[in-house]
């Protein structure tokens, strides 16, 4: 693809968001303000080389054949090449549903292709693009490669489309009002100005509920049948207790099941947790840390530990330990 860099040909590394606590204003980024809907779905890199795409995960997962509709829409619509970033959701009905986006990420190619991907059709919402032409256009500003991208994606047609981008705050809080039951999760704010760049947290992004990641590092109950989960972050390379659910349901605990392996001697905490959601110690079995989940959290927190127990909401398969949000080591 012309002059472009390895990297650009896949897997591609996303520029990434900081969460923020309050949306910032109009004029808080370079060049001013440029506010988008935070989808609900897995973040993917689309890569057009010769009327052929591959799509590629934020952890460099080759995505092609778990969604090969939309990979074959980007063939059908996309007349040239270049790279793009976005968003995969599956929608059902009117709304987002994560659930069926894993289900294709974690099912067979060939269950997917038969299956999955005609009851349950994916869409790809692309923000930015990286390269057209073959050309790297990383270098130039946001509001650039938005008017590249929109001459692009003039003509698409579902599953692919435009995400929206506006510069007016109450705007994009009226977006939020009028896609909330579908959804969407929040706002991303980025600099007109900025050029894109990779693995860097220089976006922002704001969410309407709390929700965050954590390592899974440790259960109570057992592992066939866990009753809480213990939840951590890496401060440097140890692993620490940020949280607890609260107790799970009972199709909570047999997903979560499914996925614990008792860890190893080289395991960090101890047997027992002294801890702030109950009285004297808790006794708790320690799991490999190599499982993601997603929680919803009261904003109370205390040198990056929460102070009251966290809810459970699911499994990312899309995530890695390294892709979760680290405690300062200063």
């Amino acid at each position: 693809m012309g002059n472009l860099s390895p990297g650009l040909a896949g897997p591609v590394a996303f520029e990434l968001a900081k969460a923020v606590e309050q949306l910032p204003g109009e004029h808080a980024m370079p060049g001013g303000s440029q506010f988008e809907l935070k989808w609900d779905g897995f973040r993917a890199g689309a890569v057009m080389a010769g009327g052929r795409a591959r799509l590629w995960s934020r952890n460099g997962k080759d995505f092609t054949a778990k969604f090969p509709d939309v990979a074959q829409a980007l063939a059908r619509q996309v007349g040239v090449d270049c790279v793009l970033d976005g968003e995969l959701v599956v929608w059902t009905g009117e709304r987002m549903d994560f659930d069926a986006l894993q289900l294709r990420n974690v099912s067979s190619a060939a269950s997917v292709r038969t299956e999955l991907a005609p009851a349950r059709p994916a869409s790809f919402v692309v923000f930015d693009v990286l390269a057209v032409d073959g050309t790297d256009i990383r270098s130039m500003r946001w509001s650039t490669r938005r008017r590249r991208l929109e001459a692009l994606g003039a003509n698409w047609r579902p599953p692919l489309q435009l995400s929206p981008v506006t510069a007016d705050a109450a705007e994009a809080r009226e977006w939020l009002d009028a896609f909330k039951a579908s959804g969407v999760e929040g706002l991303v704010v980025k600099g007109a100005s900025t050029r894109y760049q990779p693995g860097q947290r220089a976006w922002s992004k704001w969410k309407t509920r709390d929700t965050t990641e954590a390592v899974l590092g440790a259960v109570t109950g057992s592992l066939q049948h866990p009753e809480t989960l213990i939840v951590g972050r890496f401060r440097g390379k140890v692993l620490e207790v940020v949280g607890r659910t609260t107790r799970l349901k009972p199709a909570q605990a047999a997903a979560v099941a499914a996925l614990l392996k008792q860890a190893g001697a080289r395991h960090p905490w101890p047997d027992q947790l002294s801890t702030r959601w109950g009285q004297g110690k808790t006794a708790i079995v320690k799991v490999r840390p190599n499982v993601v989940v997603e929680v919803l959290a009261d904003t109370a927190m205390q040198a990056g530990h929460y102070r009251h127990p966290l809810r459970f909401l699911r499994h990312r398969t899309d995530l890695t330990p390294a892709d979760v949000e680290k405690l300062p080591t200063d």
